[in-house]
């Protein structure tokens, strides 16, 4: 049962701009599934707070919040938007962040930031791949959410299906807000359960609410619904539980309290109907963040204090958004633009200040803010002070995604953003030698902005090697050199990340020895290596034990051990493939008074495992996506025809309608160029989503051929 606190009482921390109070704040975030209306409902939400005068449309590329041409261009957002808004007395911190899984860094660092969030779904498709990407983002930084079913205008729609698939697939406890009035084409409005009325979107713009009375062919759908809705908010409250059994009318405010405490406690979803496209159902929504999302100061925010073990009791520390206190403030996404590097920050503590300096917690260095913004989009608004709750762009820092300020030294850190490992690489050069001083240039701005991006050198070819998380999120990059830096460049085919992994146990017992005039090099290490079990409790890919006992290595040499496995795990011996699933024991061996070193150990080391590694029947792995695909019925057949003849695996496949979802498994190096054969294999008509799922062995065949190429390429 949860335990209903009191209505917190309004702190007058004084706040800057349109924000009276922080009470007032909503620092939310509108995350979807791709092509679920995320943008098209953003638009309409600054059109109904008065932000702009106009609509925007996604798919004419007027779109307010995909500022970026090549978002215009290709009708999809790319990267996460900010933008302030106020709605009856509440001031909205907005952001827009993309639905494609290869730029899922975007949401997972905008869900960091925020305190509550608005999971958009489509009526017709549900619950889909990115949908539970999202959720499991969302549970991790804790935030509590509102569900919109979006596209009730769509043929097929059906929100009772959507709100069951949420409870399934998320595990969430999703009950209606409210009901349908009309379906699909005539879908005209919703019935409020709560309020017990009927709401209507007139004007040209949907802009004039018109409250009815409940027409009377809905009134017994309308009062079941809203029975089911006071039975699921029961389990939150005993009072409401025992007037619902004396048949008592609970009164609106304690409803409303209810599902604000449920929802704040991360334990009810609530679920609310529009068709942002045709302007229905937007402003209830609104309403509903201002009434039962937290406030930055509902949210508690932790951080680890500066020299303590996360382990420890005290190692915690709860935030306090008051302006007063010892500022706090998170770098959680760096942009580069015209006037210099943008830093968008989050102030969980104290204020920033125009003109004052703060010190980096990782580094230790101070840093001088110059100037500080609110921004809508790319259009932005300066100000003075951001006091705590504000999400703002600051010019003057350099830093890092993740890093965090604060007013003292040696303070506090908080808790960073996950960032996925990259799937995919290519080589990238520029044409001309004289462009390469400005790809180098824009490559390095690319990696400071995007974490999920990856740049190194080939150390045997010497070519630059780009990675990232799908053929999508690097044809954008290599757009954005060519558009944004005048850099025409060459690129390799997409190559896979492999890896490679044992499958055995053995022994190893080697040693180092080296005598050639002066002082030789002598280490002996004896012990044990084996893959990671499966089932382990672990996230690590490798781990190192050592049990030495008598003295037989003396202590002092065993991190030079460590660091000479781990720095050979890079390049496997197999494939030149980096290795995993690999755990090391060393429980014995030998060293010299004289010649023993830890550059001898460490040598020792990386020669145990090129000459052990063959013998544990090393596989090769390869990264395995999960796809969902949505085409007409009628090219079914054609679609899972191909998947299989790409080594893929379905797992579900449902019709809606004339539409059908498959959803499945498929190994990336097969994904090459999907989306042209599925666009002529549905005559234009499919659409698909991919996102990594897991590593998965290789076929002993294509292994081979594997190998085969690499060993041709070094030689090459």
């Amino acid at each position: 049962m949860l335990n209903l606190k009191e209505t917190k009482t309004e702190k007058d921390y004084s706040a800057t701009g349109t924000m009276s109070a922080i009470e007032k704040l909503r620092n939310i975030g509108i995350s979807a599934h791709i092509d679920s209306g995320k943008t098209t409902l953003s638009e309409r939400i600054l059109f109904y707070t008065g932000k702009s005068y106009k609509i925007g449309e996604v798919h004419d590329g007027s779109a307010t919040m995909d500022h970026m041409e090549l978002e215009q261009e290709r009708g999809i957002t790319i990267t996460s938007a900010a933008t302030s808004v106020e709605w009856k007395g509440h001031f909205i911190n907005l952001i827009d962040t993309p639905g494609h899984v290869d730029f899922t860094v975007e949401v997972e660092r905008s869900l960091r930031v925020l305190d509550g969030a608005v999971l958009v779904l489509c009526s017709v498709g549900g619950v889909q791949a990115q949908s539970i990407t999202i959720d499991r983002q969302m549970k991790r930084y804790q935030v509590p959410r509102l569900a919109l079913v979006n596209k009730m205008d769509r043929t097929g729609a059906d929100p009772y299906r959507v709100v069951r698939q949420l409870k399934e697939k998320l595990d969430c406890d999703a009950v209606l807000m409210q009901i349908p009035i009309g379906k699909e084409a005539n879908f005209e409005g919703v019935v409020d359960l709560i309020e017990q009325k009927a709401i209507y979107f007139d004007g040209e713009q949907g802009e004039k609410i018109r409250y009815e009375s409940i027409p009377a062919t809905l009134e017994t759908d309308a009062q079941t619904a809203r029975q089911h809705l006071l039975e699921a908010l029961a389990m939150f409250s005993d009072e409401l539980m025992e007037m619902l059994l004396e048949e008592k009318e609970p009164p609106l405010e304690m409803i409303h309290h209810i599902v604000r405490e449920a929802v704040w406690s991360r334990q009810l979803t609530p679920v609310f109907l529009a068709t942002a496209y045709k302007n229905k159902g937007v402003q209830p929504l609104l309403d509903a963040i201002g009434r039962y999302l937290p406030s930055p100061l509902d949210s508690d925010n932790y951080a680890w204090k500066y020299g303590f073990d996360q382990k420890e009791e005290n190692a915690k520390m709860l935030l306090q958004p008051d302006p007063k206190a010892p500022t706090v403030a998170m770098a959680f996404k760096i942009v580069e633009d015209p006037y210099g590097t943008l830093t968008f920050m989050r102030v969980y503590q104290g204020s920033l200040n125009k003109g004052e300096t703060y010190y980096n917690q990782r580094t230790g260095e101070k840093e001088r803010i110059s100037r500080i913004f609110r921004m809508h989009a790319d259009s932005r608004e300066e100000i003075e002070t951001a006091d705590a709750g504000d999400i703002v762009a600051v010019i003057g820092i350099d830093c890092s995604s993740g890093d965090t300020f604060s007013s003292e030294k040696d303070f506090c850190t908080l808790e960073s953003m996950y960032v996925p490992e990259p799937v995919i690489q290519i080589a990238i050069r520029s044409k001309t030698t004289k462009d390469a001083d400005r790809l180098g240039k824009a490559l390095y701005r690319f990696r400071k902005e995007d974490p999920t991006l990856s740049i190194s050198t080939d150390q045997e070819s010497g070519e630059t090697l780009m990675a990232g998380m799908g053929e999508l999120h690097l044809d954008v990059y290599v757009e954005r050199i060519r558009r944004e830096y005048k850099v025409e460049v060459e690129t390799s085919p997409p190559k896979v990340n492999y890896r490679e992994a044992p499958t055995m146990a053995v022994d190893f017992d080697v040693k180092h020895k080296k005598q050639s005039g002066g002082s030789g090099q002598y280490a002996h290490i004896v012990g044990h290596m084996a893959p990671i079990p499966e089932d382990a409790e672990t996230t690590e890919t490798f781990l190192f034990e050592e049990k030495i006992v008598g003295g037989t290595i003396p202590s002092n040499y065993i991190p030079a051990i460590e660091k000479g496995f781990r720095g050979s795990l890079e390049k496997g011996p197999v494939a030149g493939f980096p290795v995993v699933g690999l755990r090391v024991l060393v429980d014995d061996g030998s060293f010299h008074s004289v010649d023993s070193s830890d550059l001898a150990f460490r040598i020792c080391a990386q020669t145990a495992l090129r000459e052990t590694f063959p013998r544990m029947k090393p596989t090769l792995l390869e990264p395995v996506m999960r796809l969902e695909i949505e085409c007409p019925s009628q090219f079914q057949g054609n679609v899972v025809g191909d998947l299989n003849s790409r080594r893929g695996m379905i797992t579900v496949t449902e019709t809606i309608g004339a539409s059908t979802r498959i959803e499945g498994e498929i190994p990336l190096a097969e994904t090459f160029g999907y989306s042209t054969t599925l666009r002529s294999m549905t005559q234009g008509q499919g659409t698909f989503s991919m996102e990594f799922l897991k590593y998965k062995k290789v076929p002993n065949s294509i292994q081979e051929t594997i190998i085969k190429e690499r060993k041709e390429q070094k030689k090459s």
